[in-house]
């Protein structure tokens, strides 16, 4: 974005300029806690009243997730994940939430490692944060700074928690934030759509098949300087 084209919106607005196409080389995406503890074989065995989250997530976000993906580092765009993972092995740093909800993965265990499916690369960056808001409890906005970032795709677990909460808090940034509607998931279908109506105000929605289209159109290459 071009301070130019920000100073040109009108005073009473314009929601057209949040449907823009990404700038890979300036661009994320953010894979939200897609994690071994979050989803396993294990935990699908132990929850089989959220039958519908894991399904979608075996058939929909990983397929979907692995080629937004990979069409991501064809093309240049930063790939960073966030885990749910204390600072400490007996997480005593969580936020109170997170306390309350029993939400916790001590620190270098296996239940914060990002699934297979998805495994990221040596050099990607991972952030690990206690608490639903990652702009709020992390250095994540200081990282997409430092990076040159000003747009964000959004993907991950669950629509209507973790992940809506970093797309209304990117967007109160100043970051362009992107929804990825079937690469996300939460525990069935109703809460999916019911949130995405809650927060299509702070985002565009888009499909794995657009934002690929859209990123091999953009031609890539990720600028340095």
């Amino acid at each position: 974005m071009k301070r130019s084209e920000i100073d040109a919106i009108p005073i009473a607005g314009d929601v057209a300029f949040r449907e823009r196409a990404v700038e890979p080389d300036r661009t994320a995406l953010l894979v939200v806690d897609l994690q071994k503890g979050e989803y396993s074989e294990e935990k699908c065995r132990a929850e089989p009243e959220h039958a519908w989250l894991w399904d979608r997530i075996r058939h929909v976000v990983i397929p979907n997730g692995r080629r937004l993906i990979a069409a991501c580092r064809r093309s240049g765009v930063e790939v960073i994940y966030t885990v749910i993972e204390s600072l400490t092995l007996d997480g005593r740093d969580r936020s109170l939430d997170y306390k309350i909800s029993g939400l916790f993965a001590a620190k270098g265990s296996w239940e914060a490692e990002v699934i297979d499916e998805l495994r990221p690369e040596p050099n990607d960056i991972i952030i690990p944060k206690t608490s639903s808001s990652l702009f709020n409890s992390t250095n994540f906005e200081y990282v997409l700074r430092n990076l040159r970032i000003e747009y964000v795709m959004v993907m991950g677990v669950r629509t209507d928690q973790c992940v809506e909460t970093a797309v209304r808090d990117g967007c109160d940034r100043g970051f362009l934030m992107t929804l990825v509607d079937d690469a996300c998931a939460t525990t069935s279908e109703a809460r999916h759509r019911e949130s995405l109506v809650g927060f299509k105000g702070y985002c565009r929605v888009r499909s794995t098949e657009q934002l690929v289209a859209e990123l091999e159109e953009s031609g890539g290459g990720r600028r340095i300087a």
